[in-house]
């Protein structure tokens, strides 16, 4: 489907609304969870209200350049011109993978080497990788909520037998 700008056929690129409602949805969703685990960091005990605000608005903020570095070096891998009707669970596994790995790495380097942030006693921890189980589960339900939610009208067709490019 084409339609007509400036007198010339300009084609439907379906692919970016799917991206600014996965960046809408994800901004909410990375809100809420950093909002609900913060209680589980030291500064909860520790800081100011605004020193605690200032921490949830900040960790947003770096969730959103997360969120969509890792969607984008995952469609530039994976992805096709036809996104999202097409492959679109191999650019999702492959930008929740990322998104876990960037979090191991960022949680060892800020807590281990910079100590910039630390965990309360209740942060439940995964013992291999020395990281908190709730930053973690963030890079799974978030991002897949968002991904699920922003591109539901184009993924409808891979659910037809006939249509298995998922």
């Amino acid at each position: 489907m084409t339609t007509k700008a400036n007198s010339y056929q300009v084609p439907d690129l379906g692919w970016l609304p799917v991206i600014r409602r996965y960046m809408a949805y994800s901004a909410a969703g990375h809100l809420i969870w950093e909002t609900a685990h913060i209680p589980l960091y030291t500064i909860w005990v520790d800081g100011s209200w605004g020193e605690i605000a200032f921490a949830i608005v900040h960790c947003t903020g770096g969730d959103l350049l997360i969120a969509m570095s890792t969607l984008l070096l995952s469609l530039f891998l994976v992805g096709r011109q036809a996104w999202p009707a097409a492959h679109a669970g191999q650019v999702l596994l492959l930008a929740i993978a990322f998104g876990v790995s960037y979090t191991v790495f960022s949680e060892w380097l800020n807590i281990v080497v910079r100590a910039a942030w630390a965990y309360r006693d209740i942060m439940p921890v995964v013992p291999v990788l020395d990281a908190g189980l709730t930053p973690l589960m963030q890079w799974v339900i978030v991002p897949t909520l968002a991904y699920l939610t922003a591109a539901r009208y184009r993924l409808r067709g891979i659910f037809n037998p006939e249509y298995r490019q998922w």
